[in-house]
């Protein structure tokens, strides 16, 4: 298997070349292996996210932040699916469907879900336009070490990935593929 940043299907860059180093730490699903095609189960319009668990988190860790990402949108900018943060940090898996639209995260009212580039407020399955090839999707889980990062709910993705790069302590990023003929 390839590596998510090396894979020759894919025309988009590796989003995370250009951020700092950082450690990683185990990142694993039950629902898809790492690299495969991702099941239908979990593309849009279902939007159910797949099960996510990690471990041997850095110590000074203090909260977690999940997003999932395409770089082979057709746009200059990629795709944000998914963004949530203020995960605390004992927290060590999301269950099958824990990305449901407008509820908190695991029920848990300190954390936030801000509204992807599809418009939801939750996990938005991949979905590629039709004949454009196979999409690359990232899941990153990211070690914070705050417990609270001060980003409005009402922000982008983006926002909280420019935060992320100055409090990521550690990511982990699980990946699979999904095309749409």
């Amino acid at each position: 298997m390839s590596s998510y940043a090396s894979d020759p299907r894919f025309p988009g860059p590796d989003p995370y070349a250009p951020l700092r180093d950082l450690p990683d730490f185990p990142l694993t699903s039950t629902d898809f292996a790492n690299g495969d095609a991702i099941p239908d189960t979990y593309v849009a319009p279902a939007n159910v996210s797949p099960q996510l668990a990690w471990s041997g988190l850095p110590e000074g860790t203090k909260s977690i932040a999940v997003t999932m990402f395409d770089p082979d949108a057709p746009t200059a900018s990629g795709f944000w699916h998914w963004a949530a943060f203020n995960i605390p940090a004992t927290v060590t898996e999301l269950p099958t469907g824990a990305g449901l639209a407008d509820q908190p995260l695991l029920g848990l009212d300190e954390t936030v879900t801000l509204r992807g580039d599809s418009g939801i407020r939750g996990y938005y399955g991949p979905n590629p336009p039709a004949g454009h090839g196979p999409h690359r999707y990232l899941f990153a889980i990211h070690a914070v070490d705050v417990d609270r990062l001060d980003i409005p709910a009402d922000a982008t993705p983006t926002v909280l990935g420019f935060n992320l790069y100055y409090h990521s302590l550690a990511r982990a990023v699980y990946w699979g593929w999904y095309r749409n003929d």
